[in-house]
This record gives C-alpha cells, sequence and structure tokens, in this order.
C-alpha cells in the first residue's frame, strides 16, 4: 500500500543519499497487557515503512521489568500482530540482549561516564530538581572507577537488597531536559524473569535498554510516539557512549489517541481485575483482541491507521471513523440474513394453518457472488416489536400499524387488523391477513406498501443470544468522579432473538443481519446457543458534541 506522510519522505531521502540500502524496524512492546487500537499506528507504520523501502520488521518484547511482565501476554500480543497481517522477520526479546547491556554498562563506568548511586530513590527525585529548578550532583558521583566496578559487579552478584543502589550515568544535572539529568540505567530487582529465570537480579532500563537493542539489532529507523521526544537526547547519547557500531535514528510521530475510550493498561486492568468486562478481549474495549472479538476485520484497522495519515502532532480522533469504514468493507462482504432481536408474533389468519413455503432471497445485493437462500414462510412468524404500533400512526410512519399494510420482505403484503395482550397489558399477538397476489418477485405494484420489513419463521428460526454495545465509560472529562462510577450499566445489552433456521456458523462469521446491523459469530458460540456480537449498526448513530 502506498503511503505519503513525513517519516516516509525521511526513509525515501536516507536511501538516496546511501545512507542506508533498505529499512529495518521494530515495534517493542512491554508484555505487560494487552495491547490497543492506539498500538495500532506504531505496528503497522513500522512494519510498512520497512516492507515499503525493501527491508524488514522486527517483533521485540521490551521485558526489562519482570515484576510487571507475563508469558501470557507475550502469546497475546503475538497473536494480535500477526492478525494484523504485520510479519515480523525476527522475534527478539530484550532480554536476549542482557549480558550485552551489562558489558557496556561496564564500559561506561570504566569510561568514568557511570556510578553507583547511594541515594534514596525520593532524595534521587530531590537531587534531581524540577523544570524551573537545576538538579544537584549526587554526593556519590566522584567515586572512583574501581570502587563503582566493584559495587556494580556486587550488585550483579547479589549482595545488597533490592532498592539499596543504582547505577547511574554522568551526563549534566543542570540540563533543562530532566532525561539527561543523570539517569538511572539499572537497579536491584529480584523478580523471576518469564525469559531468563532466576540468573539476574539487576534489570536495565528502558531508556538504556533501548538504543541498545536498536543498534544490536541493525534498525536504521527507530520510529516511536511523541512522547519519547524528550527522550532521543538519551537515546543518541546511549548509542554513542556505549560505543554502538550501528546508530540508528529515532523519529517521532504523534501518538493515536481515541477519543472516550479506555486505553490505559492500568485502567483495563482493573475493569478485568473487578469483572466489569469478561477479559482482555472483552468487546467493548479497543484493545486488538476486543476489537478482533467484536468482529472488526483486520483489512479495516489498517485502512483507518493509513487513512489518518501520520502526523507530527497529537489529537482525539472519534471512533465513528473506524466504524464507517468498517461498514465500508461489510458492505459487500458479509451475507445477509434475518434476525429479529426482540420478537413479536405475527399471525396471518388467512394463510392455511399446515402450509410452508421457501422463498427465494439474495445473500447480499452488492455481490452477486454470494449467491441466494430459502427462506421460510408459514401463517406464524416474528417481526421485530418495533416495527409495530397499536396507534393510528403519523404520516413519517413506514413499518406496520393496525390497518397498514407493509411487506414482508421476499414474501407478502401483509395488513395488521388486530392485537392480543397479555394481563399487564402487553402486546403478545398482531393478527394480520395476506394477499396471495403480491407475492415478492411476482410482478404484483398496483399499490404501495407502507414499508418494508424483515421477519422470521416462528417454528422454523433458531434461538440466539444478541450482544449489543455501548460506550464503556460515560465521562472522562470530569476528573473529581471515581473511575468505577463512570462505567456505563447500560455498555452491554443481551437480547434473545431469533435467527434464520438455515443458520450453522463458525466462530468469527461475520452478517449483516437485515435492517439491523453488522454481527459476528462470538467464540461463546456453540451448536446448540449461538452468540452474536454487533459489530456496527448500518448507519452512523454519531453526533458531534456542540461548542
Amino acid at each position: 500500500m502506498e503511503v505519503s506522510h513525513f517519516i516516509n519522505t525521511i526513509i525515501e531521502e536516507d536511501i538516496k543519499s546511501g545512507k542506508h540500502k533498505k529499512a529495518i524496524t521494530r515495534f517493542p512492546p512491554e508484555p505487560n497487557g494487552f495491547l490497543h487500537l492506539g498500538h495500532a499506528r506504531a505496528i503497522i507504520t513500522n512494519y510498512m515503512m520497512a516492507k515499503n523501502h525493501g527491508g524488514y520488521f522486527n517483533l521485540r518484547f521490551d521485558d526489562t521489568n519482570p515484576v510487571k511482565e507475563d508469558i501470557s501476554f507475550v502469546e497475546a500480543i503475538k497473536e494480535d500482530i500477526a492478525w494484523l497481517g504485520c510479519h515480523w522477520e525476527n522475534l527478539f526479546f530484550a532480554s536476549d540482549y542482557f549480558d550485552e547491556m551489562y558489558e557496556r554498562a561496564l564500559l561506561l563506568i570504566k569510561k568514568g561516564k557511570a556510578f553507583v548511586d547511594d541515594l534514596s530513590a525520593d532524595e534521587i527525585k530531590e537531587y534531581r530538581g524540577d523544570l524551573t529548578t537545576p538538579g544537584k550532583d549526587s554526593p556519590y558521583r566522584n567515586r572512583l572507577i574501581e570502587e563503582n566496578l566493584k559495587l556494580f559487579i556486587d550488585m550483579k552478584n547479589g549482595v545488597y537488597p533490592d532498592g539499596k543502589k543504582v547505577l547511574r550515568v554522568k551526563i549534566d544535572m543542570t540540563s533543562p531536559n530532566m532525561n539527561m539529568r543523570d539517569p538511572i540505567i539499572y537497579r536491584i530487582q529480584r523478580a523471576f524473569h518469564h525469559n531468563t529465570g532466576d540468573k539476574w537480579c539487576i534489570y536495565p532500563m528502558y531508556d538504556y535498554a533501548h538504543p541498545i537493542e536498536d543498534a544490536i539489532e541493525g534498525i536504521t529507523h527507530s520510529l516511536c510516539s511523541l512522547e519519547f521526544e524528550d527522550h532521543r537526547p538519551l537515546y543518541d547519547w546511549v548509542v554513542e557512549n556505549c560505543e554502538m557500531e550501528n546508530v540508528p535514528r529515532q523519529i517521532e510521530f504523534g501518538k493515536l489517541i481515541m477519543a472516550g475510550k479506555v486505553t490505559g493498561k492500568r485502567y483495563i486492568k482493573q475493569l478485568v481485575d473487578n469483572n466489569v468486562v469478561i477479559g482482555w478481549d472483552d468487546p467493548r474495549l479497543i484493545t486488538l483482541s476486543g476489537l478482533r472479538r467484536r468482529g472488526i476485520p483486520s483489512e479495516a484497522i489498517t485502512d483507518f491507521i493509513v487513512a489518518l495519515g501520520l502526523p507530527k502532532s497529537q489529537g482525539a480522533t472519534e471512533i465513528d471513523m473506524l466504524d464507517q469504514i468498517v461498514r465500508d468493507h461489510l458492505k459487500s462482504t458479509a451475507p445477509r440474513t434475518n434476525a429479529v432481536l426482540d420478537p413479536l408474533l405475527l399471525v396471518i389468519d388467512n394463510y392455511p394453518e399446515d402450509k410452508v413455503e421457501y422463498l427465494e432471497a439474495e445473500n447480499n445485493r452488492e455481490n452477486e457472488e454470494l449467491g441466494t437462500r430459502q427462506i421460510p414462510f408459514s401463517k406464524y412468524i416474528y417481526i421485530e416489536r418495533e416495527d409495530f404500533i397499536e396507534e393510528k400512526p403519523n404520516k413519517k410512519w413506514k413499518r406496520l400499524a393496525l390497518g397498514i399494510e407493509v411487506r414482508l420482505m421476499h414474501a407478502y403484503f401483509v395488513k395488521a387488523n388486530s392485537v392480543e395482550k397479555d394481563d399487564k397489558g402487553n402486546i403478545i399477538k398482531v393478527h394480520c391477513t395476506y394477499d396471495v397476489e403480491t407475492k415478492s418477485g411476482s410482478g404484483f405494484n398496483s399499490r404501495k406498501p407502507n414499508g418494508n420489513i424483515h421477519f422470521v419463521d416462528a417454528e422454523r428460526s433458531k434461538l440466539a443470544e444478541i450482544r449489543l454495545f455501548d460506550d464503556l465509560i460515560l465521562d472522562f472529562e470530569n476528573k473529581d468522579v471515581p473511575f468505577f462510577d463512570k462505567v456505563n450499566p447500560n455498555s452491554l445489552i443481551v437480547k434473545s432473538g431469533l435467527v434464520e433456521e438455515n443458520m450453522n456458523p463458525a466462530e468469527m462469521d461475520r452478517f449483516q443481519f437485515t435492517r439491523n446491523g453488522y454481527y459476528c459469530v462470538d467464540k461463546d458460540s456453540t451448536d446448540e446457543h449461538m452468540v452474536f456480537n454487533r459489530i456496527v449498526s448500518l448507519r452512523s448513530s454519531y453526533k458531534k458534541k456542540a461548542n
């Protein structure tokens, strides 16, 4: 896919000048949670830039903090990226390079550019200063090289407890860039690591590990979101002072922020741990696994990312844009079928009691290759409850009402004559008559019905659980309201509906439910109990907020 943005231009110029022969990129997630839609920009951008410029794309897990990481997240991230169609050339872990990172740290100490600090975390923060106050040198900054080497080796060998000492690099405690004020590059942390076990009790910090990893792998362009812009001077410092042979170039782009959606791993974890959602792949979340379970095509996500472009700044994007791209994808690919979400029984009084006929219906008017199917029709059928009103309708009403005639799609004209109600006054049956001369496709068109509504046969249909989703969080603006008080109690509506009898879908099959929306078969679905998730409605319900 051809793309045009400022990073693409930079890479083209680097290749044209002979600086690089091809682009080698990477995506370096931390395995402490599931990926979300915001990550898709970084994944797809890194993958496409490498692919479009003759190179390749690495997947590398930033597993430098074992306390928060888990192998289950590694597997979930691999599955998500593969689903997006972003195929990595190499699979690496930051922990693959722990030995070399340690040797490079020793090199920095020997060069007099790193020291072991005994200050506590609070003291380091105090000495660091702030944006208006320069920092102060640690009293341990001028330790002799030999002493620093011994102390750091002792750190590695487990001589000291967690948090007792750290290794910092000497840069500039008065720098206006806080990241350059003698940052920590190693800390003591006794924790089992999913990849290295108990080999290490010291772990490198991300800002130190990441540039070394890029350099080792020969990454040409390290593409990342805008929050790393202030870290770039440290990135370059590490590459230079660790004497890395390859020198990658970090380039930042605007982060993809989705308006009104939960993306922070900390918040998602709270929702999962408190059973507010059914897991990291809950379709109400915009985790990639949640979007996949909801039925969003991966190609639609790629088209969404490309359509947004790659800005240098960042701002909130509405999910409505993705929804429309999804509709465009499914319009010609999803077969159509009838489903009734809130059934109301229609009795056709003048239709023969024992007669059943099968009516031909196209599976997708946009795509003839999807063929046709046979729909059963008999005296008893179900329609949507919202397609009928008892009182006299206004002129805008284009559905069924007493004394009003509509066409049942692929079938006949019917006219409502009376209703039956239960003890509470709820309508349980609508009695109709049909006109045998108005069979669909018969050419009978001397009168115009008051609309077209779909149906399913009462005896020849299947029960199905239908899950409808809405915004998970109601208010992102009011910071005074506790997080869990913002959860929308109606973010998941479960309906017991009916679908056509010929429905035998496999997991992840997608359909257009006539006049209703696009739906996907959920992984909870079985042959005995079908479950469908609404992907998107047929039309956007988005309303721009007033200024």
